[in-house]
């Protein structure tokens, strides 16, 4: 069974905002998976499927980003998986819109529902894809920014990096954190052999250093 998370805030407020990217990213799974998510008994949506005989479940969590870990506490009780069969799919700051990062386990980042994961579960050994949504915001704007919609660019970029990591969670359901792994460096090499054209962005690079010092632990649970 592997389980996959996207953070993101519950309600229409905040549907179509940067800070949801792993919503977004989950909707659009379902969507080509004939998949729809159903209120569970506890703090997510879930969708559950199977992809050539390995069963997996889409979660969405109900608790804001902020709290999200508690919605994975509740995941793990339910279906009783072990941490490194729990993908979770976040948005980045640090990485360029149009962009996205693999990451096999480690620190939160300066994500406060990655931060609210690893202290809920006392753990770090999960496996991320962020999601790049860019930092183009100025000084203290950036819980103003991440709440803020996908301008119509923004939104382009987006789909173009959920085909990519489309195949990535289906490696993933279907080889673990190895398929998940391999498969990123091979469309790591294949990018890097077949350079975008100028003016363009490759799939995962950290060309683009965060402007700011600042994190994603500044906006508040509510928010």
């Amino acid at each position: 069974m592997k389980i996959i998370v996207g953070l993101g805030n519950p309600g229409k407020k905040y549907l179509n905002t940067r800070h949801n990217a792993g919503f977004l990213f989950l909707d659009h799974f379902a969507v080509l998976n004939s998949l729809s998510f159903v209120p569970s008994k506890h703090r997510y949506y879930k969708a559950e499927g199977a992809l050539a005989g390995n069963p997996f479940v889409l979660v969405k969590p109900t608790t804001f980003v902020n709290l999200s870990g508690d919605a994975v506490i509740d995941v793990i009780d339910e279906y009783s998986v072990e941490v490194e069969d729990i993908l979770v799919v976040h948005d980045e700051i640090n990485i360029p819109s149009g962009t996205y990062k693999v990451k096999k386990s480690g620190s939160d980042g300066g994500h406060n529902g990655i931060y609210s994961i690893i202290y809920s579960i006392e753990n770090d050994s999960f496996p991320r894809i962020r999601i790049g949504i860019g930092n183009d915001f100025p000084q203290g704007g950036m819980a103003e920014f991440v709440l803020s919609p996908f301008s119509a660019d923004e939104s382009e970029k987006l789909n173009k990096v959920f085909e990519t990591c489309i195949e990535l969670t289906k490696e993933f359901i279907v080889s673990g954190v190895k398929g998940l792994l391999d498969t990123n460096s091979k469309l790591s090499k294949r990018v890097e052999n077949n350079p975008p054209e100028s003016g363009q962005e490759s799939l995962d690079t950290n060309s683009k250093l965060s402007k700011q010092d600042q994190t994603q632990k500044t906006i508040n649970p509510g928010d």
